[in-house]
C-alpha cells in the first residue's frame, strides 16, 4: 500500500493536520454541520483573513470543502478523506505491529 502515489496522496494531508489551528478546525467541523468562516472564528483571537487561508490549506490538502451560499463560503469535512487517512493509519499499525512480532521471534530464537 505504501508507495510513491500513497505518499504523495497522503503527505498534503498530514502536513496539514500539522498545525494546532487547523486542528482545532477539524475538531470544530466533525460536530457534522457545514460552517462559515464567522461561525469558525467565533470565540476565538483568529482574523477572518488568518481563518481562511487555514481553511484553504485544508481545502486543498482535501480534509474540508466549500460551498457557496450567497456571500457566504460554507465549510465541512470530507468524511472520505479521513476513511483514507483512518485505512492508511491502520496499515502502518500492522506493518510496526508485524515488524515487532519478527524481531521478538528473531531475540527469542537467539537467546535459546
Amino acid at each position: 500500500m505504501l508507495n510513491t502515489a500513497t505518499a504523495k496522496r497522503f503527505a498534503p494531508v498530514f502536513a496539514a493536520l500539522g498545525d494546532e489551528t487547523r486542528l482545532m478546525l477539524v475538531t470544530k467541523l466533525s460536530k457534522g454541520e457545514p460552517r462559515s468562516i464567522a461561525q469558525l472564528t467565533e470565540g476565538s483571537k483568529i482574523t477572518r483573513q488568518a481563518m481562511t487561508k487555514h481553511l484553504r490549506v485544508l481545502e486543498e490538502a482535501g480534509v474540508v470543502t466549500s460551498t457557496r451560499t450567497g456571500r457566504q463560503s460554507h465549510f465541512a469535512l470530507e468524511a472520505q478523506s479521513f476513511k483514507d487517512m483512518e485505512e492508511y493509519l491502520q496499515f502502518v499499525g500492522r506493518a510496526w505491529e508485524n515488524s515487532l512480532h519478527r524481531l521478538k521471534a528473531f531475540v527469542e530464537s537467539k537467546s535459546e
